[in-house]
């Protein structure tokens, strides 16, 4: 229900839910990075129109700590234990990581370079895919740094021909960041929660 912010606690909603940062969320999970607002059904973490159900924007706005988690003096609470555990849509797993540079480096400093990393990962996606990278791409610019991306894509950049196809264009890129997260210990995939296996009925 677009424009509508479910509050799951009391059964009610909450409207007009707007933060100065909406491009990245007030836990630290990047949200300029995100398929859900990449693809415009998610406007971002107190985005208005559209905003996603969060047990943890609740809290900030009953509380009314700010923009980030990190205001609260009960930060970290209860609710961010076990929050690393799995991945969605993204690697959720390094928000909290995410939330102390947010803090390290100031809101201003970090959106911008999230917007830089939007930037290369709609190139990647639009240039560089073979219809198959997406989800790949997405976990490799959330992951990997800034100055990583930019050499990575300026290296490949100068190495591909017109003659590639693009099945070998998205190979190349590929590799490049494959190899620089091997050399930081990095693993560029998501890390799901295994879905339990339903017992049949005996008779």
């Amino acid at each position: 229900l677009a424009g509508r912010f479910f509050d799951r606690k009391g059964g009610g909603m909450m409207k007009d839910f707007y933060r100065t940062y909406p491009q990245v969320a007030l836990c630290g999970l990047n949200c300029l990075l995100c398929p859900m607002n990449i693809g415009g059904w998610c406007p971002g973490c107190g985005g208005g129109e559209g905003n996603q159900s969060c047990p943890r924007a609740r809290c900030a706005r009953e509380r009314n700590i700010g923009d980030f988690c990190y205001l609260c003096e009960q930060y970290p609470c209860e609710l961010y234990e076990g929050m690393g555990d799995y991945d969605s849509f993204v690697p959720t797993r390094r928000r909290g990581a995410d939330l102390d540079r947010v803090r390290e480096l100031g809101p201003e400093t970090y959106v911008r370079e999230l917007e830089e990393k939007r930037a290369i990962l709609e190139l990647l996606v639009g240039e560089w895919n073979d219809g198959r990278k997406k989800s790949f791409y997405t976990t490799a610019v959330y992951l990997l740094e800034l100055d990583d991306l930019r050499h990575a894509v300026q290296q490949v950049t100068s190495l591909s021909t017109k003659e590639m196809s693009e099945k070998e264009r998205a190979a190349c890129m590929t590799q490049a960041l494959q190899k620089i997260a091997e050399q930081q210990g990095l693993v560029l995939k998501l890390n799901k929660k295994q879905k339990r296996r339903s017992r049949g009925k005996h008779l």
